[in-house]
């Protein structure tokens, strides 16, 4: 007997499920009461990293007389900046639809979903009406949604979501970038480069990251003009004629700074969609932090589950949103889903690029872990010098017999694309004889993963021997 299951959200947790069960043979219904693609696609990942190209291009515009390039006069078209993204965001959407309508046994109904009971979901539809679907499954897959801080003004005009700030069309003279996690970065690198003098103040640079980069980071922002305050939160938000004065006090000193910007960007984090679910009459538990789940996602109802940002493990990364979804849908089919969640590579796109996977220094001083450490600075690198982009270094840290890749972080060019010789090597467990053995192409900026890990063994050619 077919097996029907309802995915409540079309983001990229929810349509690669649903693609995933409808390969498997299942009835799929997917309910989307907005955009295909959801927060990544539409208002997130995608046209971030969109305007990041048009950032990097502004980037070595501004450089170019250090390739011996003049090049004057050049301006950036916001209008034009925001329909390229607009268009990039519609091909991708539609890319979708046209692949999701290529399954027969996939529904998607535009609509907002409420569940009546463990089988049924009510969708009122976009012409007023409202259809009742009996499933076997339902997997909630309804993502996240911007949250604001309790500073006082964030509802003044000129006060900005990460949502709002991708519909400029103009490039602000003057950004405060209140937040300092992988949003309020990336945001703040991008308007910096596109011609905003930005000002970021936040209480902590990143979470969970290497306390190296906490203190490298912001003199990395600060080389690229940024004004950077860190251990400091935003108190208020007041409004003086076309400008916006934003009060800010350090967390550990009595000191207040201020602030005086055109526009100010609340990147302070994003809170689980559970609202119209009607969890509560279901008995689905779930807090400010997302829909409570076991670890194969399912909630505390039998047979329903959720996926992505409204989960509480609270991961709010799209590739995880997607694995967690496929990985249900197997699990659901009655197979024996392998996706290794321990091994999750963190991506920032900022100027430089941030990429993490595993354990922290810190988290390997904190559980006991006995390790060894290697360093390898891209300055020594030839292709990062080719590039201009001699900033930053790839850290690897191992087990004292090397058999096992512990953490990666890389901070430099393109460290959102190495990051994954490191995960591919920890989801497998590779050890450090398994990437020594591979040769690497040169010129490449993977020979500083390479010699990274030669440094734990005290055989890399471009470093000097560790101490162990």
């Amino acid at each position: 007997m077919t097996k029907s299951i309802a995915v409540i959200g079309a983001g990229p947790g929810g349509y690669e499920a649903a693609i995933r069960g409808a390969q498997l043979g299942a009835q799929i219904y997917l309910i989307e009461k907005d955009k295909i693609g959801g927060t990544c696609l539409n208002r997130g990942c995608i046209p971030t990293k969109t305007y990041f190209r048009n950032a990097e291009i502004m980037n070595s515009l501004k450089r170019s007389k250090e390739f011996g390039i003049t090049v004057e006069n050049f301006e950036l078209d916001g209008k034009a900046m925001k329909e390229r993204k607009d268009k990039v965001v519609n091909t991708l959407v539609k890319g979708i639809e046209q692949l999701l309508s290529s399954y027969k046994n996939l529904e998607l109904i535009r609509g907002s979903a409420s569940l009546k009971d463990k089988n049924t979901v009510v969708v009122e539809l976009e012409d007023g009406s409202s259809r009742e679907i009996q499933v076997d499954h339902i997997v909630i897959a309804t993502g996240s949604k911007a949250t604001m801080t309790e500073t006082k003004g964030v509802d003044l005009e000129g006060v900005l979501t990460s949502d709002d700030i991708l519909e400029l069309e103009e490039i602000p003279e003057s950004l405060v970038v209140i937040g300092g996690g992988v949003i309020g970065l990336e945001f703040a690198s991008i308007y910096q480069e596109l011609g905003s003098k930005v000002t970021l103040l936040a209480s902590r640079i990143l979470k969970n990251i290497d306390m190296e980069l906490t203190r490298r980071l912001p003199l990395y922002f600060k080389k690229h003009g940024m004004e950077v305050y860190v251990d400091i939160r935003a108190k208020e938000i007041v409004k003086e004629g076309d400008k916006l004065r934003v009060v800010a006090r350090y967390k550990n000193k009595d000191k207040e700074i201020e602030v005086i910007a055109d526009k100010v960007l609340i990147a302070s984090g994003r809170g689980p969609v559970t609202e119209g679910l009607n969890l509560d009459k279901l008995g689905i538990e779930y807090s400010e932090k997302g829909i409570k789940v076991d670890e194969n996602f399912e909630t505390t109802v039998e047979g329903i589950y959720a996926i992505g940002d409204v989960n509480s493990i609270g991961i709010q990364l799209a590739h995880v949103a997607s694995n967690q979804g496929i990985y249900v849908m197997e699990r659901i089919m009655g197979l024996e889903p392998d996706i290794n969640f321990d091994i999750i590579p963190n991506c920032v796109f900022s100027f430089p690029e941030v990429a993490y996977v595993g354990l922290t220094e810190g988290e390997l001083k904190e559980k006991g872990i006995e390790y060894n450490t290697s360093k390898f600075l891209f300055v020594a690198n030839g292709k990062a010098l080719s590039l201009g982009e001699e900033d930053g270094f790839v850290k690897v840290f191992s087990t004292k017999d090397n058999k096992q890749i512990l953490g990666v972080t890389i901070v430099g060019p393109h460290a959102n694309d190495l990051i994954h010789e490191g995960a591919l090597a920890m989801a497998n467990g590779l050890g450090v004889d398994s990437i020594s053995r591979t040769i690497h192409a040169h010129p490449t900026l993977s020979e500083a993963f390479m010699e990274a890990v030669h440094g734990l063994e005290n055989k890399a050619i471009h470093i000097a021997p560790r101490r162990r």
